[in-house]
C-alpha cells in the first residue's frame, strides 16, 4: 500500500479532517493524543483498500498526511496504534452509513452556489419557524423540505430554523444525540441536498438558522474518546453527565474543534445563523468563555454577510446578549420561556411543575412585552436559587418569543399542541398578543394551521438504553400533578417506537382544513410587517395597563399621534366602567378606530360590536386593534 506523501503548505479550510487540495489528492489531519500512531485507510470505488497510509506526527497530539490517490467520494477511516478496527474521522464531512461506519470523502467546493446576492440575515424584522426534517413532510428529507418553502413565505416567515441534523444513531430521533458534529445525517439526504434546501430557501427570501448542540454528546456513536480522553472535562457535569472541556488541561484543540463546526455551517452550507441549545449546560471558567469565542469566528467566516446567534439558556443570564464591548459575549438573541409559560398557564390555567413559577397574569404580560425575560435575578422558590440577570437594557426583538416549540410540546404531558387545551378565542387571542408583541415570534411547525398531530420526544436506540430512556421520561411526567396519579406507562408514548416517531409527522392536509387559523397567521404577520408602528419593535414606546383580572391593554405610541392600542381580555365579557386609565385617551385631535379584531368571524370568531367610546365593552376571550385617527 502507498504511504503518505508530504505535503509543504497544504490547503484547508478546517483544523481537522479530510480535505481535498487543489493540484489533486487529499490531506488528512486529527487530533489523536491518546495515540502514538495512526493511520489512514482509503477505500476506492470498488471497496477496496487504495492506500494504508501512516500519518505523521506534528506534536502536541496532531498527525497528518496526504494521499495522492484519494478523491471525494471514497470512504476512510482511521487505525490508531495496533487496533485493527478503523474509526470514523472526528470531524468526517458525511457519514453515509451512520456513525459506526467509515467516514466519505467531501469536496464542499462541487456545490454550485446560486444565492451570490443573498446578504444574510438581520434580526431585526424576523419570523422564525422552527421545524423537524424528519417529520416536516411524509419524505422527511431536505428535498422534500424545499417543497414548502413557498407556503412558508406567503404566511410571512422570513427564517427557517432547522432543528440538529449532525450525525447520529439510529433510524430515527429530535437530533439532540449528536456524534459527527460536522456531518449532516445521512437520514435526511446528503450534504449537497442539504447544500441545496438552504440555496433554496434563500431564493425564496428566507434565511436558514442550524440548532446545534455543544453542550454533550450523544450516548451512542461517540468515538472521540478514542482519540483523546480530553474531550470531557473531570470538573465539570451537567444533566446529560460529564459536560465538554472547554476550560480543563488540553481544552485548546477541543475549543478549537467547537468554534470550527460553528464556523463551518456558515462557511460551507451559506447557513445564516445558529441556535445555540442549553447553553446553560456549557460550562467555561476560561478567561474567554467559548459563546464569545464561537460568536467571534462565526462573524469572521461570515464576513459582510449577516448571520445570527440565538441561545437557549435557562438561566437568563443577559450578559450573553451585550456586544463584546459592553463586556458580553457578542451573541444576538436568546429564546424567552418566560413568554411561553405565562401564555401556557393564562391560555390552560394549568401552573404544575415549573409552571408554577408563573401566574398568568395580565402583569406578567404587560412586564413581558416591555421587558423580556421575567426572571432577571429575583429568588425563584421552586428552584430555590436566584434566576436571571437584570437585562432592562436589552432590546425587545432580542427576545424570542413562541406559544410553541420542540420542547414545549414534546416534553409535555400528551405531547399536546397549545390549541387543543384551550377555548379557540382564547387561543386567536393570545396569538394576536404575541405576533403583535415587539420581539421575535417564533413558530413551530404546523402551529400555523393548528396541526392535529402531536409532536413526542422520539429516540432509536438499542432495547435496554431505550428502557432506560422510557423510564426516566415517564418519571420526569409524574413532575406534573395531574400525571401522578395514574400509571403514566398506560397512555405514554414510547420513545424508542417506530408509530411513535411516524405519530409526529405533519398532516398537510390540515392546512386545508383549517384555513382560517392559517389566515389568522398570515394576516397578524402581514399586520405586524406593514404597520410601522408595530414593525418598529419599540418597546420603550409600549405602555400598558391592567383594566381587570383578566384583561389588560397595551399603548404603542408612534409618531405624531400615530398610535396603535391592543385591547387583550382573556376573561369574560367586559363592560368597562368608570374608565379611569389615561393610556385609553387618543392622541389630540385624534379618535380610535378598529383596526382588527381576533372574532372576526373569518377567522371563527363571532364578530366585534361597534366601538362606543362611552361605554368600552371588550369581547372576552379576544384582541382588539385600534388605530388612531385624525379628525
Amino acid at each position: 500500500m502507498p504511504e503518505t506523501a508530504t505535503l509543504a503548505k497544504p490547503t484547508r479550510r478546517l483544523p481537522i479532517g479530510a480535505e481535498l487540495q487543489p493540484r489533486g489528492g487529499v490531506h488528512f489531519r486529527v487530533w489523536a493524543p491518546r495515540r502514538k500512531h495512526v493511520a489512514v485507510v482509503v477505500f476506492g470505488e470498488d471497496h477496496k483498500p487504495l492506500a494504508d497510509a501512516p500519518l505523521m506526527t506534528e506534536g502536541r497530539g496532531y498527525f497528518s498526511g496526504f494521499v495522492n490517490d484519494a478523491a471525494a467520494g471514497m470512504r476512510y477511516g482511521f487505525r490508531l496504534d495496533s487496533d485493527q478496527k478503523l474509526y470514523p474521522d472526528p470531524a468526517s464531512r458525511y457519514q453515509p452509513d451512520g456513525p459506526h461506519e467509515l467516514s466519505e470523502i467531501v469536496d464542499p467546493a462541487s456545490y454550485q452556489w446560486q444565492d451570490r446576492g443573498w446578504r444574510g440575515s438581520q434580526l431585526k424584522g424576523q419570523v422564525i419557524y422552527e421545524l423537524h426534517i424528519a417529520t416536516f413532510t411524509p419524505e422527511g428529507t431536505y428535498e422534500a423540505a424545499v417543497g414548502k418553502l413557498a407556503e412558508l413565505r406567503d404566511l410571512g416567515i422570513t427564517m427557517v430554523e432547522v432543528m440538529p441534523v449532525a450525525e447520529f444513531a439510529g433510524e430515527f430521533g429530535w437530533g439532540y444525540d449528536g456524534v459527527n458534529l460536522f456531518a449532516p445525517t445521512r437520514l435526511y439526504g446528503s450534504p449537497d441536498d442539504f447544500r441545496r434546501f438552504v440555496d433554496a430557501a434563500h431564493r425564496h427570501g428566507v434565511g436558514v438558522m442550524l440548532d446545534v448542540v455543544y453542550n454533550h454528546f450523544g450516548p451512542v456513536g461517540n468515538y472521540l474518546g478514542q482519540f483523546s480522553t480530553d474531550y470531557l472535562s473531570a470538573e465539570h457535569h451537567t444533566g446529560w453527565g460529564e459536560a465538554i472541556n472547554f476550560d480543563g488541561p488540553s481544552s485548546a484543540p477541543v475549543r478549537e474543534y467547537f468554534v470550527a463546526n460553528a464556523g463551518y455551517w456558515i462557511d460551507e452550507f451559506h447557513i445564516d445563523g445558529l441556535r445555540l441549545d442549553a447553553v446553560h449546560a456549557i460550562l467555561d471558567d476560561s478567561p474567554e468563555h467559548i459563546l464569545k469565542s464561537i460568536a467571534r469566528h462565526v462573524r469572521h467566516v461570515s464576513g459582510d454577510r449577516g448571520t445570527l446567534i440565538v441561545l437557549e439558556n435557562e438561566h437568563q443570564d443577559a450578559h450573553d446578549l451585550r456586544p463584546c464591548d459592553r463586556q458580553g459575549y457578542g451573541c444576538d438573541a436568546g429564546w424567552n420561556d418566560d413568554f411561553h409559560h405565562v401564555a401556557r398557564v393564562a391560555a390552560t390555567g394549568h401552573a404544575e411543575y415549573y409552571f408554577g413559577d408563573y401566574q398568568g397574569t395580565p402583569q406578567e404580560f404587560i412586564s413581558l412585552v416591555k421587558w423580556g425575560y421575567l426572571y432577571q435575578g429575583q429568588w425563584n422558590s421552586r428552584q430555590e436559587k436566584f434566576r436571571g440577570s437584570p437585562g432592562l437594557d436589552l432590546h425587545a426583538s432580542q427576545f424570542v418569543t413562541f406559544l410553541q416549540n420542540h420542547d414545549q410540546v414534546g416534553n409535555s404531558p400528551g405531547s399536546l399542541r397549545g390549541h387543543t387545551l384551550t377555548s379557540p378565542g382564547r387561543h386567536r387571542a393570545l396569538t394576536a398578543l404575541w405576533l403583535l408583541s415587539p420581539g421575535t415570534p417564533m413558530f413551530f411547525q404546523g402551529q400555523e394551521f393548528s396541526a392535529s398531530t402531536p409532536f413526542y420526544f422520539f429516540a432509536d436506540h438499542d432495547p435496554e438504553l431505550n428502557r432506560l430512556v422510557r423510564e426516566g421520561r415517564q418519571n420526569e411526567m409524574r413532575n406534573f400533578r395531574r400525571q401522578a396519579g395514574h400509571d403514566v406507562s398506560e397512555r405514554f408514548a414510547d420513545p424508542g417506537a417506530r408509530s411513535t416517531f411516524e405519530a409526529s409527522r405533519l398532516d398537510w392536509q390540515d392546512r386545508a382544513r383549517n384555513a382560517s387559523v392559517v389566515q389568522l397567521h398570515q394576516d397578524l404577520l402581514r399586520l405586524r410587517r406593514e404597520d410601522a408602528v408595530f414593525a418598529a419593535q419599540r418597546a420603550d414606546r409600549i405602555h400598558g395597563a391592567v383594566i381587570a383580572g383578566e384583561a389588560f391593554l397595551l399603548r404603542f405610541f408612534g409618531e405624531e399621534g400615530d398610535d396603535r392600542l391592543l385591547l387583550v381580555n382573556l376573561g369574560r365579557d367586559l363592560t368597562w366602567r368608570p374608565i379611569t386609565e389615561p393610556l385609553l385617551v387618543p392622541p389630540p385631535g385624534h379618535s380610535w378606530q378598529l383596526l382588527w379584531s381576533s372574532e372576526d368571524p373569518q377567522y371563527g370568531g363571532l364578530g366585534t360590536p361597534p366601538l362606543d367610546p362611552e361605554r368600552w365593552f371588550i369581547p372576552g376571550h379576544a384582541t382588539l386593534v385600534l388605530t388612531a385617527i385624525a379628525g
